[in-house]
């Protein structure tokens, strides 16, 4: 079934979770083309739980998701990745064992058919990547490996990336560049982001709007101008 839409991603009345219950509680989020959207909470509240059903990991027990107006609540996670959906997991889960260039070729296989790798837009936002091709990946600082992470996702040019706590482990002024090269994209590409974050500096550099997350629901959204340090700071300790 499809529906006509601005809506790049939609999901409503969603229901996902683990053998011992339900951790997603009915909850309906909307992501327009363009946006930066935030996702927030305390640990444990069903953030990453989303982000793992939207891209397919974990099966929608009710619920539907739409993605550029097409229903792919039933679809597996490579045919979502090549409708154009990019995941960047939390923990970066790269394979630390290969070069650089081979965990890009490993991303770009997921999406074979949909479009040519594009390595020479990831190298121009990633030059470092380039220098370091043949160097194994595990090798990288925990700042590089989510950048690689993140590159990953992008070779495959998605319309939407999903973004699990990407400055988690990473040093600040990585974070600070891995936001610029995020707001860069969105600038320069359009590209659409739903972030999962505890970082409100890279909060506030990124999301448009946030959705506020606890105990498997959506308890508020805030706009732009209620993404301030005070404000995000009481809801990051729900």
């Amino acid at each position: 079934m499809s529906r006509g839409t601005s809506e790049i991603l939609s999901a409503t009345k969603l229901r996902s979770g683990y053998a011992t219950g339900d951790v997603l509680q009915g909850i309906s989020i909307d992501i327009h083309r363009g946006e930066m959207v935030g996702v927030l909470g305390r640990n444990g509240v069903g953030k990453t739980t989303l982000m793992r059903t939207l891209i397919g990991l974990l099966p929608a027990r009710d619920g539907r998701i739409f993605f550029r107006g097409e229903d792919i609540t039933r679809e597996r996670a490579d045919l979502r990745a090549r409708r154009g959906i990019g995941y960047v997991p939390q923990g970066r889960e790269i394979f630390p064992h290969m070069s650089v260039l081979d965990n890009l070729k490993m991303g770009a296989l997921i999406n074979a058919g949909r479009s040519k790798p594009d390595f020479d837009t990831v190298y121009s936002f990633f030059p470092f990547l380039k220098e370091r091709r043949a160097q194994r990946g595990g090798t990288l600082s925990g700042g590089q490996q989510e950048m690689l992470a993140i590159a990953r996702a992008l070779v495959n040019s998605p319309d939407l990336v999903l973004l699990d706590e990407p400055s988690d482990g990473v040093q600040p002024s990585i974070v600070e560049e891995i936001g610029e090269i995020i707001v860069e994209l969105n600038r320069q590409r359009g590209l659409t982001v739903l972030i999962v974050e505890q970082n409100i500096d890279l909060i506030q550099k990124l999301a448009s709007r946030a959705y506020v997350f606890d105990k498997g629901r959506i308890v508020r959204t805030l706009e732009k101008g209620e993404l301030n340090t005070e404000q995000l700071a009481s809801f990051l300790a729900i």
